[in-house]
């Protein structure tokens, strides 16, 4: 099967910009066409319906649009345009719009999804046809391709469509998983004071949460869209774009609680944080203060004057470091009783 695929990616297809084509059966069983096969025009295959995917960097396809051999030539120019924001248009019995995919980190799979939606899939979707098209390598048409030449059933283009948006509403709940995970140890670590490199963990994971969002955000007003619009008759396409929309509010709920949790973690965090540096500050004040008094006797006993005190006695040195000692234990004392008046005031307030 993949190698059928390179066939057509190394040949000339039939259809300029053609990635590949398939033809579904009534009862929606998919076939990929050969290179030789003629491509049928949307709207013609009987009672079943094809799938077209296209590489949307072949100028080429902007003279086929503008034939109408896409669809309605203006609804596929707006849909097929360089613009990536997420919109849909309704034209009749048509829709076309761009919504977000996986980018493609490879095509074996080693390397496995972008953890943010960065590709964008185009479509335009008729009663019996679905033209897909992308500027770089997505994961939800190879994995819908995959899926259908398997043998998984696909009643038309709308249920083609969920089985696209499928996979990306999957990928992006799996990352949500496991941000999630990510999200539970640090807190963890957090309520044990087991501070490590959580400040630096907790960034990516705020901003792939944030993005995810803002893609999901794109995606509900598509499927609301679609479910809301007058135009769009097929009670088919009604009931999949409202499964679809709700499956990705509660998608969306999820990403706004994980980054929401995410910035009250490195708020908790800082303020830890501050304290810590607060005790340690306190530490090092009070170290600070004892060794002020012996400093400043060791530094009067040091000096090389004329007249300086016990520098005609005996046991001056025994005299100055006792000096020293008893400033500062007389410090500490100060320290001391310092601290647990301010402690009783505050229990007392």
């Amino acid at each position: 099967m993949i190698g059928a695929v390179a066939h057509l990616l190394c040949d000339e297809p039939a259809l300029p910009g053609l990635i590949w084509a398939m033809r579904f059966d009534r009862a929606g069983r998919g076939r990929l066409l050969g290179h030789d096969e003629a491509v049928p025009a949307p709207g013609s295959f009987g009672e079943g319906f094809v799938w077209l995917h296209v590489n949307l960097n072949d100028a080429r396809l902007a003279g086929l649009a503008a034939e109408g051999r896409l669809g309605p030539p203006a609804l596929v120019s707006a849909a097929f345009a360089a613009d990536p924001h997420q919109r849909v248009a309704v034209e009749g019995d048509h829709v076309g719009g761009v919504i977000a995919d996986l980018a493609m980190a490879d095509r074996d799979g080693g390397g496995g999804p972008a953890a943010e939606a960065g590709g964008r899939l185009h479509f335009v979707m008729g009663r019996d046809f679905l033209v897909s098209g992308r500027r770089h390598p997505i994961r939800g048409p190879e994995a819908s391709r995959d899926a259908a030449a398997e043998g998984q059933s696909l009643a038309g283009p709308v249920a083609l469509l969920e089985h696209l948006v499928g996979h990306v509403v999957a990928a992006m709940a799996a990352t949500g998983t496991r941000l999630s995970d990510e999200l539970d140890e640090i807190e963890d670590h957090i309520l044990e004071e087991r501070i490590r490199d959580e400040s630096r963990r907790l960034g990516p994971i705020r901003r792939d949460a944030v993005r995810l969002h803002r893609q999901l955000l794109g995606l509900r007003s598509v499927f609301h869209r679609l479910e809301a619009d007058v135009d769009l008759d097929d009670p088919v396409a009604r009931v999949t774009a409202a499964r679809v929309a709700q499956r990705l509010d509660a998608l969306d709920r999820d990403m706004v609680v994980l980054a929401d949790r995410s910035r009250l973690l490195q708020e908790e965090l800082s303020a830890h944080l501050a304290r810590q540096s607060n005790r340690q500050l306190h530490t090092l004040s009070v170290l600070t203060a004892l060794f002020l008094p012996p400093t400043l006797v060791t530094g009067l006993f040091g000096m090389n004057t004329k007249g300086l005190p016990l520098s005609d006695n005996e046991d001056g040195s025994t005299v100055a470091i006792a000096i020293a000692v008893v400033s500062a234990v007389a410090v500490f004392l100060l320290i001391r009783r310092l601290g647990l008046q301010e402690g009783r005031e505050r229990k007392a307030s």
